[in-house]
């Protein structure tokens, strides 16, 4: 048995089998190989199972998004039969007598680069399509194995770290629990556990190739240690963890249904974080009155080009239908810092934190921006939608949103194409806009502050570095000032304020949250039903 010891970003028992995700360092080195004709016949082999995997990634799709959006894996299978693609790589081969595997890379960067020059935006998305093929030749040809999500049993997931778009494309069924060896208590893997309400680990100091996929582990969010190959004793203990924690859960179960009103009669919308329409019935499961903050950027993460209105449309209306008629408020795109994407051509950036994001690329990108505006717009007729946009800094910044949603709202008329205009707020997550809130609340209908970009721009920390953890502070009062001052300045012109971050989440904090005159708490799912205690329970 091995005991290691990490930080927990969610508290909770896990039993079960590991699943490691090792990852390629991503450097493909330059072999000379002596048979030719055997490196041509393990491309041959490595494509036969490209072509497996991408025909049964498309059957997937297929029953879970529908047949627009399975279509990617079908484009996938062409492009890899591609007779230039092919003869490039083959050429290299026979003319250099090289190791396939450099030859696709190579070859995979060169036509990447070709169609990433190109003036057509459609050719420009190929561009990522084909570094996914290559890279998954290359998978092929190393022994790299990818989960199989389709017929893997609920499994604790152990990697290196795990990026937004490696998250979103998860069989959620299929975790137990998280662990890895790098991260921040701060990133979208903490979120995502603390939405699904499973335990979760970072930073522990495991050597992935000492570990194989199948051995049984535990997982001990309360005391953060992560055993492998535990004995029995130890394994009897982390099940009457689990007993215990299923009580809790029984007596929290006890608030279902019940409204969040204080005992003195103060009611306080408690509401869901969630990031796609499967999250929804988390929501459901622990009864949120409403969803504070669907994080509409998951649409665009772990794919090779924008999502279409359509798409977005039928995303959102889903959501809104499902929820039948409860507040759903949608956050506009928030790519960029950890969250990135090939094809809007963010760019490599220094201090991504504090760079091209979220509204910025919005409004530098307006045809991006309208196209998510239009597939709200229609959405919003079919339910009960609020729109929120994200890094808001500035008066004119909500000025010039509001002239692109009359612009589109006045493109839907002229086409006669069903809409409505929702209620529309900011979030608060920048110390600018908390020093303007007053003007900003004339110009909208809410605030919703995000606590986790204002505790990193107010405390000037950076929440994705690990080696900060300890610095990171969101109950630092400057923090909690700024949270009361956005509250004021929202109550002075007749608005509400609710909080959509982390900290909202944070059941120490509740009753002062309350105090400050706070309107809505948006949480992860799995929490609704604790901040919905603390609340009833408060006089």
């Amino acid at each position: 048995m091995e005991k290691y010891i990490g930080k927990s970003v969610y508290k909770g028992t896990a039993i079960g089998p590991i699943n490691v995700l090792k990852k390629s360092d991503g450097i493909v080195k330059r072999q000379h190989v002596e048979d030719v004709a055997a490196e041509l016949q393990r491309l041959e082999d490595a494509k036969k199972q490209a072509q497996a995997q991408l025909g049964a990634l498309y059957e997937k799709a297929l029953q879970e998004v529908g047949e627009v959006n399975a279509q990617i894996f079908e484009v996938h299978q062409m492009m890899l039969e591609d007779e230039d693609y092919q003869d490039a790589i083959h050429s290299m081969i026979e003319t250099e007598e090289l190791n396939a595997e450099y030859a696709v890379a190579v070859t995979g960067d060169n036509f990447a680069e070709i169609f990433a020059n190109m003036d057509d935006e459609y050719m420009q998305a190929r561009s990522a399509d084909v570094k996914d093929i290559s890279n998954r030749l290359i998978r092929n040809l190393s022994g790299e194995e990818e989960l199989d999500w389709a017929h893997m049993e609920p499994s604790i997931i152990v990697a290196d770290d795990l990026t937004p778009s490696e998250t979103v494309q998860m069989d959620k069924r299929k975790i137990l629990a998280f662990v890895t060896v790098h991260g921040s208590t701060n990133s979208h893997t903490a979120i995502l556990a603390r939405m699904m309400n499973i335990p979760a680990l970072i930073g522990v100091p495991v050597e992935l190739d000492s570990l194989h996929s199948g051995t049984m582990g535990i997982v001990d969010g309360k005391d953060a240690v992560f055993c492998v190959d535990p004995d029995e004793a130890t394994i009897a203990a982390a099940h009457e963890m689990q007993a215990r924690a299923a009580e809790q859960k029984r007596l929290l179960a006890n608030y279902k249904g019940r409204p969040s009103v204080t005992k003195s009669g103060r009611k306080v919308n408690v509401y869901a974080n969630i990031g796609s329409v499967s999250d929804v019935a988390y929501v459901q499961e622990n009864d949120a009155e409403g969803i504070g903050l669907f994080r509409s950027e998951f649409l665009y993460l772990g794919k090779t080009a924008l999502p279409d209105e359509t798409e977005q449309f039928n995303t959102y209306r889903q959501v809104l239908q499902t929820m039948g008629g409860k507040k759903v408020i949608i956050r506009t795109l928030d790519i960029g810092a950890d969250k990135n994407v090939d094809y809007l051509g963010l760019g490599k950036e220094d201090n991504p934190a504090m760079g091209y994001r979220a509204i910025r690329i919005c409004l530098k990108q307006p045809d991006v921006f309208k196209t998510q505006l239009r597939a709200l717009l229609r959405a919003a007729k079919y339910g009960n939608l609020a729109i929120m946009y994200p890094m808001i800094i500035s008066v004119d910044e909500v000025l010039r949103i509001r002239e692109i949603v009359a612009e589109v709202a006045a493109e839907l008329k002229r086409e006669q194409i069903p809409y409505a205009i929702p209620e529309q707020g900011i979030m608060i997550e920048t110390p600018a806009a908390v020093m303007i809130c007053e003007e900003l609340a004339e110009l909208v209908d809410f605030f919703s502050i995000g606590t986790n970009d204002l505790t990193q721009y107010t405390l000037a920390i950076d929440r994705q570095n690990e080696k900060l953890d300890e610095f990171y502070n969101p109950h630092h009062e400057a923090v909690l000032r700024m949270i009361q001052m956005t509250i004021d300045g929202a109550h002075k012109a007749g608005k509400w304020a609710g909080i959509c971050g982390e900290l909202g989440a944070d059941t120490t904090l509740t009753e002062r949250f309350v105090e400050m005159g706070i309107d809505e708490l948006s949480v992860a799912p799995s929490m609704v039903l604790s901040v919905r205690s603390k609340i009833c329970e408060m006089a």
